[in-house]
């Protein structure tokens, strides 16, 4: 059963991933639980101390779910790594939608933290690739840089792009990121993955490119 404290962090949470942060008062979550404003702010004296334990909540969670994964480099914890991160995207996602949030002084530190951490993750899985002969080597400086950065650009910013575009939420962009990185594995990269992710996994990262040129206006 859920304590007071508990049950105010769980509506917080479902009103804000519903009307946004800045939306919310403390008055219409306390309304929400038919309790006194007074009574919640016993528990949390404004909505900043709030936002702070639910960020808290995250990277607590987050941290140990990480853990309990072997921190060996791989596809598979890539492919790990880049999942949990969309089911948190979903049971939060007022923290990943709105830019007062991400750039709140009280949990800035702590999203810059967790950003370098997944980039440099990101680069630990190239390289090991590398060394095992998976990948190729860099074709020019900067390549496999980029790569790591737009893979955490890419997991991190993907349900904004959703609401942007009006895409199903339920799709995730694990499949976008193995398209970028799969052209530079090696032939034993690629049977490695194939052997992971199975030959109907390759065949349907998405519709074939197809662009019809007679259609585009030119100028």
């Amino acid at each position: 059963m859920q304590n007071t404290k508990d049950k105010i962090i769980a509506k917080a949470i479902e009103l804000f991933n519903k009307n946004g942060f800045g939306a919310v008062s403390l008055f219409e979550i306390a309304n929400s639980l038919n309790m006194s404003r007074g009574n919640l702010t016993y528990h949390f004296k404004d909505k900043d101390q709030l936002l702070l334990t639910i960020a808290d909540e995250v990277w607590d969670k987050l941290e140990r779910k990480r853990q309990e994964s072997l921190r060996v480099p791989s596809f598979k914890n890539l492919h790990n790594e880049v999942q949990l991160f969309y089911h948190y995207q979903q049971e939060y996602a007022f923290i990943f939608m709105d830019h007062h949030v991400l750039t709140h002084p009280m949990i800035r530190s702590q999203f810059k933290k967790m950003t370098d951490q997944s980039i440099e993750y990101s680069k630990s899985i190239i390289a090991f690739s590398i060394q095992l002969g998976n990948m190729k080597e860099e074709a020019f400086p900067g390549l496999y840089n980029h790569l790591a950065m737009v893979t955490w650009m890419t997991t991190f910013f993907w349900l904004p792009q959703q609401v942007i575009r009006g895409e199903k939420k339920t799709a995730d962009g694990e499949k976008l990121i193995w398209s970028m990185l799969l052209p530079h594995l090696t032939k034993k990269g690629l049977n490695n993955f194939r052997k992971f992710f199975g030959q109907d996994y390759i065949e349907n990262l998405g519709e074939p490119f197809a662009i019809n040129l007679e259609n585009m206006i030119t100028i």
